[in-house]
């Protein structure tokens, strides 16, 4: 067999750990550099997701380890984000191996031949699928690491932990999980957030914030090829006040036109007295794909010039970056 034939054969599951309380935005752009790499991709949110490679492999000639290190960079590059990857013959593996990359983020590939070898020194609360209370229970008898739990005979395993559990846990200590990548998609929702630099009972303020979201949301919903049947307004006020509203769009729509009048009718229903404002967020919610809106014929020559300016300001976006044009209001304030 030769160097590039075995690379083929190397591991086929990747799995990755974003940081804890990832914004879901950011998330999404994560998913998004996944699906560059691989069509398979099995989102676990809020902040991991799987990655059949087996294909992978084949398209980008290379291996696991190296598919890993680019995700990384992109992340990195893109998102200001670090990852941890896992990579390994099966989901139990790929999962495990991520676990014990450190913060913040780094590759660990462990190869199919090697699975077996690699699990047995591991605590056996390290390993994927096993929680605290069946993980007390192996301690009890003895069972302290992936190794022992692996040399103990799955039928005493299973009156252990049960019947299932104790088969599945068995299995998995020697690296066997049939279990397939399955596609996934994405959340249906979308979520972009302005945070104040300092409390603001300005409503002006808030209102440009609000402007922001609305412009930062249909770039986001349009880039993906997606509309908002729905939004909802959340507004944050210091000493933890909370005050959040949801309210459906006429037709669904990824237009800042469209949103901008909703999101308005939701500030509006807030009333702003409740306290010092520190944050707002914007969702789009019960996403549909762009193709499945019924085109509506209209004779509102100011909207479609509206709708064409759209159209050019995101490719100006997409060319010098998502800050490159915008609302003067939004600027003005931010200035």
């Amino acid at each position: 067999m030769t160097t590039d034939q075995a690379s083929r054969r190397v591991s086929t599951v990747m799995h990755v750990r974003c940081p804890d309380r990832l914004p879901e935005e950011t998330y999404r752009q994560v998913l998004e550099l996944l699906a560059e790499l691989s069509p398979v991709v099995q989102a676990l949110p809020p902040s991991a997701a799987l990655v059949e490679l087996k294909g992978a492999l084949r398209y980008h000639g290379t291996d696991g380890r190296h598919l890993g290190e680019i995700l990384r960079v992109r992340a990195l590059s893109r998102l200001g984000v670090d990852v941890r990857v896992g990579i390994g013959p099966s989901i139990t593996v790929a999962a495990t191996a991520s676990a014990q990359v450190p913060q913040p983020g780094g590759v660990l590939a462990v190869e199919p031949g090697e699975a077996g070898a690699w699990l047995a020194p591991l605590p056996v609360d390290a390993l994927q699928g096993i929680g605290p209370r069946q993980a007390e229970t192996l301690h009890d008898y003895g069972i302290h690491s992936v190794g022992l739990l692996a040399a103990v005979p799955p039928a005493t395993v299973q009156r252990l932990l049960g019947g299932r559990a104790g088969r599945t846990a068995a299995d998995r200590a020697r690296g066997t999980d049939p279990r397939p990548v399955v596609p996934r998609d994405l959340p249906s929702t979308a979520t972009v957030r302005w945070r104040f630099a300092r409390h603001t009972l300005d409503g002006a303020d808030a209102r440009a914030a609000l402007l922001d979201l609305v412009v930062r949301l249909g770039q986001l919903l349009r880039g993906r090829d997606q509309a908002a049947r729905a939004l909802t307004l959340t507004l944050t006020f210091a000493g933890d006040g909370r005050w959040e509203k949801t309210r459906r769009l006429a037709e669904p729509s990824g237009h800042d036109d469209d949103l901008r009048l909703i999101a308005y009718q939701l500030m509006d229903a807030a009333g702003l007295q409740r306290g010092r404002l520190i944050a707002v967020a914007l969702k789009g919610e019960d996403l549909i794909g762009a193709d499945q809106v019924a085109t509506q014929i209209t004779f509102d020559d100011a909207r479609e010039a509206r709708l064409v300016a759209e159209e050019v300001a995101d490719r100006v976006r997409d060319k010098f970056g998502p800050r490159a044009i915008g609302p003067a209001t939004v600027f003005r304030r931010a200035s």
